[in-house]
This record gives C-alpha cells, sequence and structure tokens, in this order.
C-alpha cells in the first residue's frame, strides 16, 4: 500500500513520526508549509496524510464530511475507529478526537479507485499555498504573519454520483476569501471529473490566523523560499 511508509504500527494504533507526516507533506502533496518542516516548532501531521489513511481503512464512500478538531503532533498514537453512531473518529490514547467523519451513500473498497482518488485530491489540497492562498490575500489587501505564517485545515467534503469505473481528476471551481478582523476564513470548491464527464463536487475550508496588512516584498520572499524548498527536495 502506498501510505505504508508514511506510519508505523502500535498495538491497535498507529504513529506518525515527524518524518514521516513531512515526507508525505512534501513527495506526495506538494505541500511546502513550514508547519510540516520535522523541526517545526508548532509543528503537526498534515490533515490529507489523516484523509488518506481513513479512505485507506474505511473505503471511499459517495459523500463524506471530514472536520479536523485539532493539530497532530509528531508520534502520536492514533486509533481510527467507527462507533455506533455511524462517524468515524481518528482519535489518541486519552480520547482526545483529533478528525470526524461522516458518510453516506456506497462505499468502494476497491484499493486502485481509493488510491487514485486520494491522490488526486491530495494533489489538489496540497496546492493550498501560493497557487490558491497568495491571490485572494493579495485581492483582500491581507496576508498571514510572514515570521508566524499558520494556516490550518478546518474541514472538507464532497459528492460524487458514481464509484463505479471512477478515474478522478479534481479542479478548482471557485476560490473565496471572508476576512473577520485578523483571521480569514478560505472556501476552495472543486468539481470532480473523470473520463471527461462531471460525476461530482467538493469543498475545503482553511482558516488563516494573524492576519496583517498585504506586503507585495515579504510575500515574494515567502513565495521564492517556497520554490527554494520545492526545488531542493525535488533535487
Amino acid at each position: 500500500m502506498f501510505l505504508d511508509e508514511f506510519h508505523s504500527p502500535a498495538g491497535e494504533c498507529v504513529c506518525i513520526s515527524a518524518e514521516q507526516a513531512s515526507r508525505f507533506a512534501k513527495g506526495v502533496a506538494g505541500d511546502y508549509n513550514p508547519i510540516h518542516n520535522p523541526d517545526a516548532r508548532r509543528f503537526c501531521v498534515p490533515g490529507d496524510l489523516l484523509f488518506a489513511l481513513v479512505l485507506a481503512r474505511f473505503g471511499l464512500s459517495q459523500r463524506m464530511d471530514f472536520r479536523f478538531l485539532s493539530m497532530v503532533g509528531g508520534g502520536t498514537p492514533l486509533c481510527f475507529q467507527e462507533r455506533e453512531d455511524g462517524l468515524i473518529r481518528v482519535i489518541d490514547e486519552n480520547g482526545k478526537c483529533y478528525l470526524e467523519v461522516a458518510r453516506s451513500g456506497k462505499t468502494t473498497r476497491d484499493e486502485a479507485v481509493v488510491e487514485a482518488f486520494t491522490r488526486c485530491y491530495v494533489a489538489f489540497s496540497g496546492k493550498n499555498f501560493p497557487h490558491y492562498l497568495k491571490p485572494l490575500m493579495e485581492e483582500k489587501g491581507v496576508m498571514f504573519n510572514p515570521r508566524r505564517p499558520l494556516v490550518i485545515y478546518d474541514s472538507m467534503g464532497f459528492s460524487l454520483d458514481r464509484l463505479e469505473g471512477l478515474v478522478p481528476q479534481l479542479a478548482l471551481d471557485h476560490s473565496s476569501l471572508e476576512v473577520n478582523g485578523n483571521r480569514g476564513e478560505c472556501l476552495l470548491e472543486f468539481r470532480i471529473q473523470s473520463g471527461g464527464a462531471s460525476v461530482g463536487t467538493g469543498s475545503k475550508k482553511l482558516v488563516v490566523s494573524g492576519l496583517c496588512d498585504y506586503d507585495t516584498t515579504a510575500m515574494d520572499e515567502i513565495v521564492t523560499e517556497f520554490y527554494r524548498l520545492k526545488a531542493a527536495y525535488e533535487a
């Protein structure tokens, strides 16, 4: 399974080291957010890795909604549970819930379909910055604190018309940023296609904290550093 290198078994739970999480962020998602660097002071496991592990364990359902409740630190034992209420929860050994997932409709456990959907969504999701966020922040005249950029994955959801013969491709349909003081909520709406036909829609919500006035020079430096890190990793 393509996710095996990004987590390790820990009894009935799994552990994701900071190094494993960082490799997934950069190598699979193309996400160079410094919060996923192993030595980051506020390091957290990418939400997209938790998303991927849920699909690998429980399959891909036609309708799924993911709510990220708290950030996961490196090496935290995580248990993936489906309880009587039908919700899937990712919790630690103390019962703290980090992710809650609701689903309905048909479900497929076809590994090829699940992996294809996982990869195409994660590749889309990993483009938060600079691809989607930078133009939105520039338009609104705000940006995150360049010294402590903090972009939090709040939630995502999607609906698929069918699962049979799915060869998915995701594309951004519409994006928006709502600013409220020093906090911003970004909504990325996407469409899902297969074989050139529309088969579904979805959206992802991000929260940007510590907003300040947009600074072109500071933003250019951040973008330059993003592409430097990308080039260094790919080399």
